[in-house]
């Protein structure tokens, strides 16, 4: 097997040789044989293999054993028209099939192959492209319920990864073998066309330059004909038929031979039935009496004893069945699954079941692939697995969502209808019920049908309810990013990048930072909105900055800074954009005021000069929320951390940059500032 390649790739082109030039006679026995042999060989692994795909070389086996079948009988049809002699072989096979009678022996031939051509290769080529149609159809069905166990944690990504391919792997089998029976048809056809050839043309031959007489032309060149035809015709049959099984077995779970025993005789009951009737017809009908009733002798003894093994089967199971339930029971490992906690959970009431059933028109479970896709791009994560739960204990039209166990937030809908919001431009009113939209908690109103088109040409954003949890769920995922990102998710984003970037890998990884250390920075970031998509960036930062300091909080405001050009693209939209900044004496306490200890570090202002700032800073955040802007703080690097750690207990949201993390290239105007 060390050259088996080189082996084949001669082999091939040796078969597309042996069409252009002869080969010796002898030879061409020895090849008919290995012809044969291989055909046998295929149709046995055809039956013994438990799953198409365990022979997905079969395709290209139909066309490089078709080349043979075709080149060998090119060069028989060459020693048949030529020298009246085509090998023991054929002769062997024309002498047996004729039995001295050609006319008869032709006949049997001919049914032969029209049985092969119209029965087996033509229903193989029909279940072939019925498979292909099928299997193709049925692939979005397939990925949605990859992606739907994979959302509810039924399996994991590499399971996922391996489903998918085998999904993907199937259809391009299925695929193939829709043309590659074309193969086996075209070369039956090829086989009659030949046949027909071989004996007018050998008749004529007979005839007009040997001399023989028309009785002895038949005789010799349907001889030969028709052992050349069964030499290729048995191999084609073969090959036929073992298209046909691959093509067949479609659900089966073994082997051929397994399952046929297994699901013929499967049921006492039938046995009797079969082996009455049987008796019946052999001792009151004018039928043969011995076969019949051996038959019917043969079906009761199978009934008898397929009715004995079932019946132990059960009985042997019970007591199995029994210890295993109370060993199952005894063992400690038994609480060990409920100590699992979901990293995300949505729980719902029984009437939104309809928007998590796929058979019922429900999308929740591709919407929720989407969040997971969305949070990649936008924040660079991997969303742990949702686990999603029906809940009686709920209303019927409420839903909950949990981090890690504990109830974030909740929320309502209303089916049948849709939610109306105003964007701030919609001109007029629409009748509905008002409610709060759960994600951002702005005003709304819940509409029915009728109302929608008119809302959405008032201008109001209309969504309908599955919009509405995944939009909500997917900015609690958002705003909970931090706490979702564990180091063992850490280790998966860094594994992946060091598949691309190694050196910057192994340069800080163990040392001198750790994974939490990492994870820190990561988790730093991410609680206020920034993207790690770009973690080249961010470990290459670390890289540089980690033999300085190992203070996480500094070597975020490091990083922050290598990503200003993601920071200012992602926070400051307009131009020039209207800022709060700090009063440089404000600025000059916060850091006189930085307390330097081995935890890290902290601000020890005075009380009512923190809540002096914080109230000035609450009027100019106002200001600038009146009249539509975003509030945006820019402060001094060293500062901005201190102060976003102050601004929390007025806001958590507030957005607090640094100088350093504005693009140089954009315009920004102060219009209030902080002070004491």
């Amino acid at each position: 097997m060390k050259h088996g390649d080189i082996l084949v790739a001669l082999a091939i082109i040796a078969i597309v040789i042996m069409i252009i030039i002869p080969i010796p006679l002898g030879l061409l026995d020895v090849l008919l044989s290995l012809n044969i042999s291989l055909a046998l060989l295929i149709m046995l692994i055809a039956m013994y293999t438990q799953e198409a795909l365990n022979f997905s070389i079969f395709p290209s086996i139909l066309l490089l054993t078709t080349m043979f079948r075709l080149a060998l009988n090119i060069t028989t049809t060459r020693y048949i028209l030529s020298t009246g002699d085509a090998g023991d072989l054929i002769d062997t096979f024309g002498n047996f099939v004729m039995q001295g009678n050609p006319i008869v022996g032709f006949i049997v031939f001919i049914i032969i192959v029209i049985v092969q051509f119209l029965v087996i290769t033509k229903g193989s080529e029909r279940v072939a492209e019925v498979a292909a149609r099928f299997t193709l159809d049925a692939m979005p069905g397939k990925q949605m319920a990859i992606d739907a166990d994979l959302n509810a944690g039924l399996i994991n990504d590499t399971e996922a990864r391996d489903r998918r391919k085998k999904v993907q792997r199937e259809s391009d089998f299925y695929g193939a073998m829709d043309g590659a029976s074309k193969f086996v048809k075209g070369d039956a056809i090829a086989g009659i066309i030949i046949t027909i050839i071989n004996i007018l043309a050998g008749f004529i031959i007979g005839m007009s330059f040997e001399g023989l007489g028309f009785a002895e032309a038949i005789g010799k060149y349907t001889l030969l004909t028709v052992g050349d035809g069964l030499a290729s015709q048995i191999p084609s049959l073969l090959i036929s038929t073992a298209t046909g099984i691959v093509v067949t077995r479609a659900a089966s779970e073994g082997n051929l031979g397994t399952d046929l025993l297994n699901q013929l005789f499967n049921q006492p009951k039938i046995m009797f039935i079969i082996s009455g009737v049987l008796f019946l017809l052999g001792a009151f009908t004018p039928l043969p009496r011995v076969p019949f009733l051996l038959l019917s002798m043969m079906f009761l003894y199978l009934g008898f004893n397929l009715r004995k093994a079932i019946n132990r089967k059960e009985f042997e199971a019970i007591p199995d069945e029994i210890e295993n339930t109370v060993e199952e029971k005894r063992k400690p490992e038994n609480v060990l699954p409920l100590l699992n906690v979901d990293p995300i959970e949505l729980e719902f009431g029984y009437g939104i079941l309809p928007l998590a059933d796929a058979s019922q028109g429900g999308d929740l479970f591709d919407r929720l692939v989407m969040i997971r896709r969305q949070c990649a791009l936008e924040l660079g994560i991997i969303v742990p697995m949702i686990r999603l739960r029906d809940n009686i204990q709920l209303e019927p039209n409420q839903y909950i969502i949990k981090i890690k166990g504990i109830e974030i937030t909740s929320g309502e809908i209303v089916f049948d209808h849709y939610m109306a919001m105003n964007p701030g431009n919609a001109d007029g009113e629409i009748e509905g019920i008002d409610t709060i939209e759960p994600a951002f908690g702005l005003p709304a109103k819940w509409i029915n049908e009728s109302e929608r088109e008119r809302a959405e040409i008032l201008g109001y954003t209309v969504v309908d309810p599955p919009s509405i949890i995944a939009t909500h769920l997917t900015e609690i995922i958002k705003r909970h990013a931090h706490e979702l990102l564990g180091r063992q998710e850490v280790k998966k984003l860094i594994d992946n990048i060091k598949e691309h970037h190694p050196a910057v890998v192994e340069e800080i990884i163990p040392n001198p930072l750790s994974l939490g250390d990492i994870q820190k920075v990561l988790g730093n970031l991410l609680k206020e909105g920034v993207s790690i998509r770009d973690l080249v960036t961010i470990l290459e930062t670390l890289a540089d900055y980690c033999h300085i300091t190992k203070d996480t909080d500094m070597l975020t405001e490091y990083t922050r800074q290598s990503l200003s050009r993601a920071i200012t693209k992602q926070f400051i939209t307009n131009q020039p954009t209207r800022v709060i900044t700090l009063d440089k004496y404000l600025e000059q306490q916060i850091i006189e005021s930085i307390q330097q200890t081995e935890s890290g570090t902290y601000i020890s202002l005075q009380p009512d000069i923190i809540q002096g700032m914080l109230s000035n800073l609450s009027y100019e955040v106002q200001k600038l929320v009146s009249v539509g802007d975003q509030p945006i703080i820019i402060t001094a690097p060293i500062v901005r951390l201190y102060f976003k750690r102050i601004s929390e207990q007025l806001a958590s949201d507030l957005i607090v940059l640094s100088y350093n993390e504005v693009d140089p290239s954009v315009e920004i105007e102060s219009v209030g500032m902080v002070s004491a």
